[in-house]
């Protein structure tokens, strides 16, 4: 039997391991079929099926309003990052789209937007090192804007949005990669959120999108077919061969958060796992936090320790220890946990143990 090993990583991220066992034992004879579900057409009845189930477990997790699409594309949340202005910058006659950059994805966000919009950056947090989430007063979110985007949790520093603010006639726009799910949140505030799969809701290379109809009107003639929200609203997300195994994976992990007790019961876990490391981590100097206190989530924790040889020992020592994927974006260094909603607590356990006994040696 192989020792146990807690992936930490970022994304793409754990599965819960009662996923990966589904996985696994149907992987060769799908649903009695005899082939395989990356086998099969995504036009299949059976495809259609899980692909409607997934879209449903998530309408009931998520208490969802009837008026909103869920739709599944191709590319991962940076795809969206052009394609959200593509779609919706036709709202204002000037194309005018309000960005607030509070870390590397938001950064990227604006920029891969720009060919596409007049993009404006209203508040931003850079001058601290995305520390903190810069304060954005309504009186900044022009009304003739035709959106205001957020990305609500910073993985590469931990910093979160605790509470969204208030935009007026001007739809909100929200990228959840990082943290889809793992709190409970009122979805009808949101004009669209978005996720990749990557982190908490299945692999790589697609993403969820969660729109209000009444925004899939205002794509601009040059959007490819692909990226166009209304053509992938109509066609339910299948214009062209889907990721079929993505989506049938999502649809499990959706199935066991459902088993979990839903979206509110995996918040206090979340939140008691995130307690146990910034607990630690705020008991003295040794490890020292990237996030201001009370702009930290739950999702990725991030800290950095004395010197860089310090953290190099860490991450062998911890690599050793069944404790895998712990170093930081290469753009920020140190250290990074990433406890997503499939990290077990034992897992946060193992790993706030190791940081005990690593200062006890060396502090």
């Amino acid at each position: 039997m192989s020792k146990q090993v807690y992936n930490f990583g970022a994304g793409p991220a754990m599965l819960p391991v009662p996923v990966m066992e589904r996985i696994r034992d149907e992987f060769l004879d799908f649903q009695g079929m005899g082939i395989s579900i990356i086998e099969i057409s995504h036009r299949a009845k059976q495809f259609e099926k899980v692909l409607v189930d997934a879209q449903e477990r998530f309408r009931q997790l998520t208490n969802l309003p009837d008026n909103y699409k869920i739709l599944f594309v191709h590319g991962g949340a940076r795809m969206q990052f052009s394609a959200l202005p593509l779609n919706l910058a036709g709202r204002s006659a000037t194309k005018k789209c309000l960005y607030v950059e509070t870390g590397n994805f938001a950064k990227l966000a604006h920029k891969d937007a720009k060919p596409f919009g007049d993009i404006r950056v209203i508040a931003s947090s850079a001058a601290t090192n995305y520390d903190r989430i810069p304060v954005l007063d309504p009186s900044m979110i022009d009304q003739d804007a035709a959106y205001l985007h957020l990305t609500g949790n910073n993985t590469l520093y931990g910093s979160r949005w605790q509470t969204f603010p208030e935009t007026g006639a001007v739809p909100l726009i929200v990228d959840q990669t990082s943290e889809m799910l793992s709190r409970v949140l009122d979805f009808s505030k949101f004009g669209c959120v978005y996720a990749g799969l990557q982190k908490n809701l299945g692999p790589a290379g697609t993403a969820i999108v969660v729109i209000r109809e009444d925004l899939l009107e205002y794509a601009s003639p040059q959007t490819p077919t692909l990226l166009n929200y209304k053509v992938c609203a109509a066609d339910n997300s299948l214009t062209n061969t889907a990721n079929t195994f993505a989506i049938y994976v999502t649809g499990l992990v959706l199935e066991w958060l459902h088993e979990q007790g839903g979206v509110a019961a995996i918040e206090k876990v979340n939140e008691q796992k995130a307690q146990i490391l910034y607990k630690l981590i705020d008991s003295g100097d040794f490890y020292r936090g990237v996030i201001l206190p009370e702009f930290r989530g739950t999702m990725n924790v991030s800290f950095n320790l004395a010197t860089p040889e310090l953290e190099e020992k860490f991450l062998k020592e911890a690599g050793a220890a069944g404790l895998y994927a712990l170093k930081g974006h290469r753009s920020v260094g140190g250290i990074r946990a990433s406890i997503y909603n499939a990290m077990p607590l034992a897992g946060v356990e193992a790993l706030a143990g190791f940081m005990q006994e690593f200062q006890r040696k060396n502090g």
